[in-house]
């Protein structure tokens, strides 16, 4: 397996990633000092894939961002945000997938961000508005990448099966998904997964430790999908856990590790929210991890026979 620093290719572009990337969400909700510390930290440790959103605490986490970045050589760093969303003070963020509002999310995100491109834009979160993504937000960015304003068009989603619908129906370079290619979660695998190596779409993970529980002590209090943990995860989390101990292997190791496997996979973006979160990340990404382990959870009926290893 390739290691968390080295790069994969998105799609049919130019563009290289790290294998591991920094998830924005998290920094929506930091203060200024502390968010800047923590991409300046990832920076200085390899990371060179960045990404955020217009939702990720308002815009913040664009501007957050956007202030460190915007310090860079442009062609130093790859950066994807998204569209879908306007933000307009004093109202909820509504959804919006029209020509218009693509192009005035692209603006917004640009001015927030204190750049001037931005290399993959992502339609985020299209789970009741399949129409108006794919013949209005898809043809609006399909004409700005062949301009060559965009690099890579793709679609962001906390579900695979609009994604497969996607791959089908129009030219993605990209996808990302989050938490549906984990330890605890393979649904992506048999359906999607095996359409993006087909029709050359790269997958980028989010949620490798599904909100949180495989980064856990797989407690009561841990958090699945954002929610409090149900008790039949944990116990899984836990037989899995015990696997990872006999390879003398940290379940966190394992959990970033296990979706960088797979040959769709370009990159997992974990979402830190400190210099500590980005060491111990690229700390379990190097670990070195045996066939022999992710041969043992097959066994156990832990992971999809199918999952590679």
């Amino acid at each position: 397996m390739k290691t968390s620093l080295d790069t994969s290719k998105i799609g049919k572009t130019d563009i290289s990633v790290t294998r591991i990337g920094m998830g924005g969400a998290p920094l929506g909700g930091l203060d200024s000092k502390t968010a800047r510390d923590t991409l300046e930290y990832a920076y200085a440790q390899g990371i060179r894939y960045f990404d955020t959103a217009p939702l990720y605490g308002s815009g913040l986490s664009e501007i957050h961002n956007g202030g460190f970045l915007s310090t860079l050589k442009r062609t130093d760093f790859v950066l994807s945000s998204k569209v879908g969303r306007l933000i307009i003070p004093g109202q909820d963020i509504p959804f919006n997938y029209t020509k218009e509002g693509i192009l005035r999310s692209i603006d917004e995100s640009l001015t927030r961000l204190n750049l001037d491109s931005i290399d993959i834009v992502l339609i985020h979160d299209p789970d009741d508005h399949y129409s108006s993504a794919l013949t209005e937000a898809f043809p609006t960015l399909a004409k700005l990448r062949e301009e060559g304003v965009i690099k890579a068009i793709g679609a962001g989603m906390n579900q695979w099966e609009m994604l497969r619908r996607f791959a089908e129906d129009a030219d993605f370079d990209c996808f990302l998904v989050a938490g549906r290619y984990t330890l605890l979660d393979h649904s992506a695998l048999q359906e999607l997964m095996p359409l993006c190596l087909e029709k050359d779409i790269s997958l980028i993970l989010g949620g490798p430790y599904n909100s949180g529980i495989l980064a856990s002590d797989l407690d009561s209090k841990s958090t699945y999908f954002y929610d409090p943990s149900p008790l039949e995860v944990i116990k899984r989390a836990k037989k899995i856990k015990q696997v990872c101990d006999r390879h003398q292997v940290p379940l966190k190791a394992a959990a970033i590790q296990f979706g960088l496997m797979h040959p769709s996979v370009a990159a997992t973006i974990p979402g830190p929210r400190s210099p500590e979160e980005i060491k111990d990340n690229i700390a379990m990404a190097l670990i070195q991890i045996a066939p022999d382990l992710w041969r043992e959870l097959k066994q156990e009926g832990l992971i999809h026979q199918d999952c590679p290893e």
